[in-house]
């Protein structure tokens, strides 16, 4: 499933006011992130010319295991806090915490039912609190923005941001600075930010934009397609992180104003395009298996094409950092700013 989207007219947010806050992501999270691969691509089933050419971009090598860190760092850096509640399906609330355990700064992560228990307990080896809540997304985020007038701590969001968007937003800019031909950039979609991101740094780049959202949760298509933001009802999706229920005020223009297309990819699609990963040697979790699972859809044969693979944070290589952390702890040895936990 796929649809075109029509070119609409500027919104409040449009593109042209965020002119320049990418490139200053950029410059600010420098010393925080680091500038992932691209790495060989894959052919679709039954396609072998080689002028396809997808690559992977490779975010599940990121620190702390997803592209999530891009948009934390850009927010908490500069805004500078004491405290900060976010809420989180997992990848957001670890990159958090583990950008605030080093600066000192505590955190407590929301997280929505049918959240991952892994991740949870990877938050708190992280040092930071959770709060866990019955309902769906929506629930949580308004349970992370009581908390936050509550207690007073910066509420720092999952995407609806624009200092997190922005900072999602270097995805982009990298591949464009590696890739200047690429013809096609596939971007998996939850809450949006990373593809309003990707958005933004293509703003003047003649690439075509396709965001990948679960067949479950199609808000995106559904709300351009309606012409205003619309909120489905909690949905239940092997890509645990792209559950959000409604475009964010934020996101919603930038992506209407540049998105391209948007394809939906249901459950089986997603499992084997995570099964092609794993054996290519990419430990992809699902949720950052989607973009693929968008290209091998598309199957498209002409022009360069890019697929970011959004997340890593398995349950085995959560268990795997939860291992060093112990050691680190044995050791007395809090770990290095940087260092791939």
């Amino acid at each position: 499933m796929s649809a075109a989207v029509p070119p609409g007219p500027p919104g409040p947010s449009s593109l042209a006011v965020a002119a320049g806050a990418v490139a200053e992501a950029a410059a600010r999270i420098a010393g925080h992130v680091r500038c992932t691969p691209l790495l060989p691509g894959l052919p679709a089933p039954g396609r072998r010319r080689s002028g396809w050419g997808l690559l992977l971009k490779a975010e599940h090598l990121q620190y702390g295991g997803s592209f999530k860190l891009r948009g934390a760092a850009n927010a908490v850096l500069a805004l500078g806090a004491g405290a900060i509640v976010a809420g989180s399906s997992g990848n957001h609330g670890l990159a958090l915490a583990r950008l605030a355990r080093p600066l000192g700064i505590e955190v407590t992560v929301v997280l929505a039912a049918g959240a991952s228990p892994v991740k949870a307990a990877a938050i708190r080896a992280l040092g930071g609190r959770t709060v866990s809540v019955s309902g769906g997304v929506a629930d949580r985020d308004a349970r992370a923005e009581e908390l936050a007038k509550e207690t007073g701590a910066l509420l720092v969001p999952s995407s609806d941001h624009e200092l997190v968007v922005a900072g999602q937003g270097t995805v982009g800019r990298e591949i464009l600075a590696e890739v200047p031909d690429v013809r096609t950039l596939y971007v998996p979609v939850g809450g949006g930010g990373l593809l309003a991101g990707v958005c933004l740094a293509a703003r003047e780049h003649p690439v075509r934009v396709v965001g990948v959202e679960p067949a479950a949760t199609p808000r995106y298509a559904r709300s351009l397609a309606a012409g205003r933001p619309v909120r489905l009802a909690p949905s239940d999706t092997v890509a645990d992180g792209l559950r959000a229920q409604a475009p964010g005020v934020v996101t919603y223009p930038i992506v209407r104003d540049r998105v391209d297309e948007l394809i939906a990819v249901s459950d089986a699609e997603v499992l084997a395009a995570a099964a092609l990963l794993r054996r290519r040697g990419v430990a992809a979790e699902p949720s950052g298996a989607v973009a693929l699972a968008g290209a091998l859809r598309a199957g498209r044969d002409a022009g360069r094409a890019v697929a970011v693979v959004s997340g890593g944070n398995t349950a085995e290589a959560l268990a795997a950092a939860a291992g060093d952390l112990a050691e680190h702890g044995r050791n007395g040895d809090r770990g290095e700013h940087g260092k791939h936990e």
